[in-house]
């Protein structure tokens, strides 16, 4: 009964050491330079707006930048450039991107389409990378539509105003109507009492 407990603090060592090692190996990694950092991760937007996907990184020579696109459209490659020369932008995007030495790139006049994740990627010409994701989020913009409604409840207004109206002057001339025609009635209801008179 005694053995067990000595074998689990042994493997409890192992896997501590384990843990050691990789957490050296990663301090090891940053410290060769290679780091990324994206100060907005999620950004909103509305339709025909111009969007900045802002990244900073760190690292030793020219390193390979590349951004993908990823939306239930699928995944799409959007630009690959090394800094200080030609972008290749691919050709759903031509005339769309804008590209920067830093590592972002800037999207012109921007569709409810353009929602998704973008991700990019900083490769060293050793081999070692650090990639990171920005979720764009863009939104269509209401002012037309709320001014249609705007639009079509002064137009609604306008029609019960008139309508109001002329139900108002129906209402005058059939009382005038009715006023004359009981007038007349009454005009009428004397002279026959007068000529029964006269005939008596």
């Amino acid at each position: 009964m005694r053995p067990l407990p000595s074998r689990r603090r042994q493997r409890r060592g192992t896997s501590l050491g384990l843990v050691a090692l990789c957490l050296a190996a990663a301090c090891s990694l940053q410290s060769q330079g290679m780091s990324l950092y994206i100060p907005q991760s999620a950004i909103n937007a509305t339709v025909e707006e111009d969007i900045l996907l802002s990244v900073e990184y760190s690292c030793h020579g020219v390193p390979t930048i590349e951004w993908k696109y990823t939306s239930h459209w699928g995944v799409q490659k959007i630009v690959e450039w090394r800094p200080g020369t030609q972008a290749n932008i691919s050709q759903s995007h031509k005339d769309r991107v804008c590209t920067f030495d830093n590592g972002s790139i800037q999207l012109f006049s921007v569709g409810v389409r353009d929602s998704g994740y973008y991700i990019v990627t900083v490769t060293e010409h050793l081999g070692s990378s650090q990639f990171g994701t920005i979720v764009l989020h863009v939104s269509e913009i209401l002012y037309e539509d709320l001014h249609f409604v705007a639009v079509f409840l002064a137009f609604l207004t306008a029609v019960a105003a008139v309508l109001i109206s002329l139900m108002w002057v129906c209402n005058k001339c059939a009382y005038k109507f009715q006023r004359k025609r009981r007038h007349k009635l009454k005009e009428s209801t004397t002279e026959e009492i007068e000529l029964r008179d006269i005939d008596c």
